[in-house]
Protein backbone atom coordinates (compact mmCIF):
# COMPACT_ATOMS: atom_id res chain seq x y z
CA UNK A 1 0.00 0.00 0.00
CA UNK A 2 2.79 2.53 0.78
CA UNK A 3 4.32 2.05 -2.86
CA UNK A 4 0.52 2.49 -4.74
CA UNK A 5 0.04 5.78 -2.12
CA UNK A 6 3.33 7.03 -3.09
CA UNK A 7 3.32 6.74 -6.57
CA UNK A 8 -0.04 8.42 -6.98
CA UNK A 9 0.83 10.98 -4.32
CA UNK A 10 3.88 11.81 -6.92
CA UNK A 11 1.29 11.47 -10.08
CA UNK A 12 -1.27 14.27 -8.38
CA UNK A 13 2.19 16.46 -7.87
CA UNK A 14 3.15 15.74 -11.28
CA UNK A 15 -0.16 16.94 -13.20
CA UNK A 16 0.62 20.11 -12.02
CA UNK A 17 4.25 20.55 -12.19
CA UNK A 18 4.88 19.48 -15.78
CA UNK A 19 4.96 22.90 -17.51
CA UNK A 20 7.38 23.47 -15.19
CA UNK A 21 9.38 20.46 -16.42
CA UNK A 22 9.02 21.58 -19.69
CA UNK A 23 10.42 24.87 -19.31
CA UNK A 24 12.99 23.80 -16.97
CA UNK A 25 14.02 20.84 -19.72
CA UNK A 26 13.97 23.25 -22.97
CA UNK A 27 16.35 26.00 -20.59
CA UNK A 28 18.72 23.30 -19.49
CA UNK A 29 19.46 22.76 -23.17
CA UNK A 30 19.51 26.41 -24.49
CA UNK A 31 23.60 27.36 -25.23
CA UNK A 32 24.18 23.61 -24.65
CA UNK A 33 28.31 23.99 -25.35
CA UNK A 34 27.66 27.39 -26.31
CA UNK A 35 30.28 30.58 -24.96
CA UNK A 36 27.61 32.73 -23.40
CA UNK A 37 26.58 35.67 -25.79
CA UNK A 38 27.05 33.68 -29.54
CA UNK A 39 23.40 32.30 -29.88
CA UNK A 40 19.81 33.28 -29.34
CA UNK A 41 18.31 32.85 -26.01
CA UNK A 42 14.95 31.71 -26.40
CA UNK A 43 13.82 31.43 -23.32
CA UNK A 44 14.93 34.18 -21.33
CA UNK A 45 13.49 33.20 -17.83
CA UNK A 46 10.45 31.16 -16.38
CA UNK A 47 7.69 33.70 -17.39
CA UNK A 48 9.13 33.90 -20.86
CA UNK A 49 9.84 30.24 -21.43
CA UNK A 50 6.31 29.73 -20.70
CA UNK A 51 4.82 32.74 -23.25
CA UNK A 52 6.69 31.76 -26.08
CA UNK A 53 6.21 27.97 -26.01
CA UNK A 54 2.25 28.76 -25.18
CA UNK A 55 2.99 31.29 -28.54
CA UNK A 56 4.83 29.43 -30.96
CA UNK A 57 4.37 25.75 -29.50
CA UNK A 58 0.47 26.45 -28.33
CA UNK A 59 -0.50 25.52 -24.84
CA UNK A 60 -1.47 21.64 -25.38
CA UNK A 61 2.82 22.08 -25.34
CA UNK A 62 3.59 22.81 -22.25
CA UNK A 63 1.86 19.27 -21.23
CA UNK A 64 3.81 17.98 -23.21
CA UNK A 65 6.05 14.57 -22.15
CA UNK A 66 2.80 13.70 -19.39
CA UNK A 67 2.63 10.17 -20.21
CA UNK A 68 5.91 9.42 -19.62
CA UNK A 69 5.78 11.62 -16.93
CA UNK A 70 3.10 10.42 -14.51
CA UNK A 71 4.60 6.76 -15.38
CA UNK A 72 7.81 7.91 -14.48
CA UNK A 73 6.92 9.75 -11.42
CA UNK A 74 4.31 6.35 -10.15
CA UNK A 75 7.46 4.42 -10.73
CA UNK A 76 10.22 5.75 -9.23
CA UNK A 77 8.36 7.32 -6.55
CA UNK A 78 6.45 4.35 -5.85
CA UNK A 79 9.38 2.58 -5.39
CA UNK A 80 11.74 4.86 -4.02
CA UNK A 81 9.25 6.68 -1.28
CA UNK A 82 7.90 3.01 -0.26
CA UNK A 83 11.23 1.44 0.31
CA UNK A 84 12.17 4.18 2.60
CA UNK A 85 9.01 4.44 4.33
CA UNK A 86 9.68 0.61 4.96
CA UNK A 87 13.01 1.51 6.71
CA UNK A 88 11.52 4.05 8.59
CA UNK A 89 8.77 2.34 9.68
CA UNK A 90 10.94 -0.88 10.40
CA UNK A 91 13.28 1.98 13.04
CA UNK A 92 15.82 1.26 10.67
CA UNK A 93 16.91 5.19 10.59
CA UNK A 94 17.11 6.14 14.47
CA UNK A 95 19.18 6.00 17.26
CA UNK A 96 18.53 3.54 20.39
CA UNK A 97 17.53 6.97 21.54
CA UNK A 98 14.89 7.35 19.04
CA UNK A 99 15.91 10.11 17.24
CA UNK A 100 16.69 10.42 13.56
CA UNK A 101 20.17 9.18 12.52
CA UNK A 102 21.13 11.94 9.94
CA UNK A 103 23.52 9.05 8.09
CA UNK A 104 21.25 6.55 7.99
CA UNK A 105 18.50 8.67 6.73
CA UNK A 106 20.96 10.09 3.94
CA UNK A 107 22.19 6.86 2.93
CA UNK A 108 18.81 4.99 2.90
CA UNK A 109 17.25 7.91 0.86
CA UNK A 110 20.17 7.55 -1.50
CA UNK A 111 19.94 3.74 -1.72
CA UNK A 112 15.74 3.73 -2.24
CA UNK A 113 16.45 6.56 -5.06
CA UNK A 114 18.80 4.86 -6.63
CA UNK A 115 16.15 1.76 -7.16
CA UNK A 116 13.75 3.70 -7.98
CA UNK A 117 16.08 5.53 -10.71
CA UNK A 118 17.17 3.33 -12.58
CA UNK A 119 14.40 0.87 -13.30
CA UNK A 120 12.65 4.29 -14.45
CA UNK A 121 15.33 6.00 -16.26
CA UNK A 122 14.11 4.72 -20.15
CA UNK A 123 10.62 5.95 -18.94
CA UNK A 124 12.74 9.40 -17.91
CA UNK A 125 14.81 9.37 -21.58
CA UNK A 126 11.96 9.48 -23.67
CA UNK A 127 10.05 12.33 -21.02
CA UNK A 128 13.54 14.40 -21.90
CA UNK A 129 13.61 13.77 -25.42
CA UNK A 130 9.12 14.82 -25.84
CA UNK A 131 9.71 18.04 -23.88
CA UNK A 132 12.53 19.07 -25.78
CA UNK A 133 10.63 18.76 -28.92
CA UNK A 134 9.85 22.05 -29.59
CA UNK A 135 9.06 24.23 -33.29
CA UNK A 136 11.90 24.96 -35.38
CA UNK A 137 12.39 28.79 -34.44
CA UNK A 138 12.44 27.81 -30.33
CA UNK A 139 13.86 24.38 -30.55
CA UNK A 140 17.14 24.09 -28.21
CA UNK A 141 19.11 20.48 -28.11
CA UNK A 142 18.82 17.75 -30.05
CA UNK A 143 15.09 16.51 -31.61
CA UNK A 144 14.15 13.46 -31.59
CA UNK A 145 10.42 13.79 -33.33
CA UNK A 146 9.29 11.00 -31.10
CA UNK A 147 5.17 10.50 -31.57
CA UNK A 148 4.77 9.71 -28.58
CA UNK A 149 6.09 7.53 -25.60
CA UNK A 150 5.28 3.86 -26.77
CA UNK A 151 6.68 4.30 -30.23
CA UNK A 152 9.78 6.00 -29.10
CA UNK A 153 10.64 3.45 -26.37
CA UNK A 154 10.06 0.52 -29.51
CA UNK A 155 11.96 2.80 -32.14
CA UNK A 156 14.88 2.76 -29.32
CA UNK A 157 14.45 -0.55 -28.25
CA UNK A 158 14.49 -1.98 -31.90
CA UNK A 159 17.80 0.17 -32.61
CA UNK A 160 20.04 0.18 -29.89
CA UNK A 161 18.61 -2.71 -27.96
CA UNK A 162 18.31 -2.83 -23.43
CA UNK A 163 21.43 -0.94 -23.25
CA UNK A 164 19.97 1.86 -25.50
CA UNK A 165 16.93 2.14 -23.30
CA UNK A 166 19.37 2.41 -20.28
CA UNK A 167 21.49 4.96 -21.68
CA UNK A 168 22.17 7.94 -19.89
CA UNK A 169 21.28 5.89 -16.46
CA UNK A 170 24.28 6.06 -14.82
CA UNK A 171 24.95 9.56 -15.39
CA UNK A 172 21.61 10.32 -13.88
CA UNK A 173 21.74 8.23 -10.50
CA UNK A 174 24.38 10.98 -8.89
CA UNK A 175 21.42 13.52 -9.51
CA UNK A 176 18.76 11.46 -7.59
CA UNK A 177 21.35 10.63 -4.92
CA UNK A 178 22.16 13.99 -3.87
CA UNK A 179 18.35 15.13 -4.20
CA UNK A 180 17.06 12.09 -2.76
CA UNK A 181 19.36 11.77 0.40
CA UNK A 182 19.56 16.07 0.88
CA UNK A 183 15.92 16.45 0.88
CA UNK A 184 14.62 12.99 3.35
CA UNK A 185 17.42 13.90 5.48
CA UNK A 186 16.76 17.66 5.42
CA UNK A 187 12.57 17.00 5.87
CA UNK A 188 12.96 14.64 8.86
CA UNK A 189 16.04 16.61 10.40
CA UNK A 190 14.05 19.73 10.16
CA UNK A 191 10.83 18.33 11.44
CA UNK A 192 12.84 17.19 14.48
CA UNK A 193 14.17 20.05 15.44
CA UNK A 194 11.35 22.28 15.42
CA UNK A 195 9.14 19.93 17.19
CA UNK A 196 11.88 19.82 19.60
CA UNK A 197 12.06 23.75 19.69
CA UNK A 198 8.53 23.84 19.97
CA UNK A 199 8.49 26.81 17.04
CA UNK A 200 5.07 25.59 16.74
CA UNK A 201 2.34 23.43 18.69
CA UNK A 202 3.34 19.60 18.75
CA UNK A 203 0.05 19.11 15.90
CA UNK A 204 0.68 21.85 13.68
CA UNK A 205 0.46 21.28 9.89
CA UNK A 206 2.64 23.92 10.14
CA UNK A 207 5.28 22.39 11.10
CA UNK A 208 5.17 19.99 7.79
CA UNK A 209 5.38 23.24 5.85
CA UNK A 210 8.05 24.48 7.28
CA UNK A 211 9.99 21.40 7.02
CA UNK A 212 9.60 21.36 3.64
CA UNK A 213 10.24 24.75 2.39
CA UNK A 214 13.83 24.08 3.95
CA UNK A 215 14.21 20.71 2.17
CA UNK A 216 12.77 21.95 -0.96
CA UNK A 217 15.57 25.12 -0.76
CA UNK A 218 18.40 22.68 0.38
CA UNK A 219 17.32 19.98 -2.69
CA UNK A 220 17.20 22.19 -5.48
CA UNK A 221 20.82 24.26 -4.59
CA UNK A 222 22.44 20.44 -4.44
CA UNK A 223 21.21 19.37 -7.22
CA UNK A 224 20.41 21.76 -9.92
CA UNK A 225 23.95 21.01 -11.70
CA UNK A 226 23.11 17.14 -11.49
CA UNK A 227 20.04 18.02 -13.42
CA UNK A 228 21.29 20.01 -15.69
CA UNK A 229 23.92 17.42 -16.68
CA UNK A 230 21.63 14.58 -16.97
CA UNK A 231 18.96 16.69 -19.55
CA UNK A 232 21.89 16.87 -21.87
CA UNK A 233 23.23 13.16 -21.33
CA UNK A 234 19.91 12.05 -21.81
CA UNK A 235 18.81 13.97 -24.63
CA UNK A 236 22.46 14.35 -26.75
CA UNK A 237 22.36 12.79 -30.06
CA UNK A 238 23.95 9.08 -30.53
CA UNK A 239 25.16 7.38 -33.63
CA UNK A 240 24.44 3.79 -35.15
CA UNK A 241 25.82 1.97 -31.89
CA UNK A 242 23.70 4.44 -29.87
CA UNK A 243 26.89 6.08 -28.10
CA UNK A 244 26.79 9.03 -27.20
CA UNK A 245 28.39 11.74 -29.89
CA UNK A 246 28.76 14.52 -27.41
CA UNK A 247 29.73 13.02 -23.75
CA UNK A 248 31.56 10.62 -23.20
CA UNK A 249 29.57 10.57 -19.11
CA UNK A 250 29.16 12.70 -16.24
CA UNK A 251 32.38 13.57 -15.81
CA UNK A 252 32.77 14.95 -19.23
CA UNK A 253 29.51 16.68 -19.36
CA UNK A 254 30.26 18.63 -16.52
CA UNK A 255 33.87 19.37 -17.36
CA UNK A 256 32.10 20.27 -20.87
CA UNK A 257 29.87 22.27 -19.57
CA UNK A 258 31.98 24.27 -16.96
CA UNK A 259 34.31 25.05 -19.47
CA UNK A 260 32.21 26.33 -22.25
CA UNK A 261 29.70 27.97 -20.53
CA UNK A 262 31.62 28.84 -17.47
CA UNK A 263 30.63 27.59 -13.96
CA UNK A 264 27.44 28.90 -13.24
CA UNK A 265 26.01 27.09 -16.50
CA UNK A 266 25.44 24.39 -14.28
CA UNK A 267 23.22 26.27 -12.32
CA UNK A 268 20.68 26.62 -15.69
CA UNK A 269 17.15 27.01 -15.22
CA UNK A 270 17.48 26.77 -11.12
CA UNK A 271 14.84 29.04 -10.94
CA UNK A 272 12.14 27.05 -12.61
CA UNK A 273 13.52 24.21 -10.54
CA UNK A 274 12.68 26.07 -7.27
CA UNK A 275 9.25 26.25 -8.33
CA UNK A 276 8.94 22.54 -8.88
CA UNK A 277 10.80 21.32 -6.06
CA UNK A 278 8.56 24.06 -4.11
CA UNK A 279 4.90 22.89 -5.03
CA UNK A 280 5.93 19.16 -4.60
CA UNK A 281 7.78 19.14 -1.21
CA UNK A 282 4.97 21.16 -0.10
CA UNK A 283 1.66 19.54 -1.75
CA UNK A 284 3.07 15.77 -1.25
CA UNK A 285 4.48 16.26 2.35
CA UNK A 286 1.01 18.40 3.79
CA UNK A 287 -0.74 15.05 2.37
CA UNK A 288 -0.32 13.50 5.58
CA UNK A 289 2.14 14.16 8.59
CA UNK A 290 0.98 13.18 11.39
CA UNK A 291 1.39 13.74 14.71
CA UNK A 292 3.57 12.52 17.44
CA UNK A 293 0.43 12.17 19.06
CA UNK A 294 -1.25 10.50 16.50
CA UNK A 295 1.57 7.64 16.05
CA UNK A 296 0.24 6.44 19.33
CA UNK A 297 -2.76 5.17 17.93
CA UNK A 298 -1.44 3.50 14.79
CA UNK A 299 0.47 1.58 13.21
CA UNK A 300 4.01 2.73 11.73
CA UNK A 301 3.64 1.63 8.39
CA UNK A 302 0.47 4.24 8.58
CA UNK A 303 2.74 7.07 8.18
CA UNK A 304 5.17 6.40 5.33
CA UNK A 305 6.24 6.86 2.14
CA UNK A 306 4.40 10.04 1.74
CA UNK A 307 6.74 12.67 3.05
CA UNK A 308 9.62 12.56 0.14
CA UNK A 309 11.36 14.55 -3.36
CA UNK A 310 10.43 14.01 -6.30
CA UNK A 311 13.00 13.04 -8.63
Amino acid sequence: MDFLMSGLAACGACLFTNPLEVVKTRMQLQGELRAPGTYQRHYRNVFHAFITIGKVDGLAALQRGLAPALLYQFLMNGIRLGTYGLAEAGGYLHTAEGTLNPVRSAAAGALAGVMGAYLGSPIYMVKTHLQAQAATEIAVGHQYNHQGMFQALTKIGQKHGLVGLWRGALGGLPRVIVGSSTQLCTFSSTKDLMTQWEIFPPQSWKVALAAAMVSGIAVVLAMTPFDVVSTRLYNQPTDAQGKGLMYRGLLDALLQTARTEGIFANQHSLDSSDSIFYYRETSDQMTFHPSEGDRQHHSPSDFSGLNHYKG
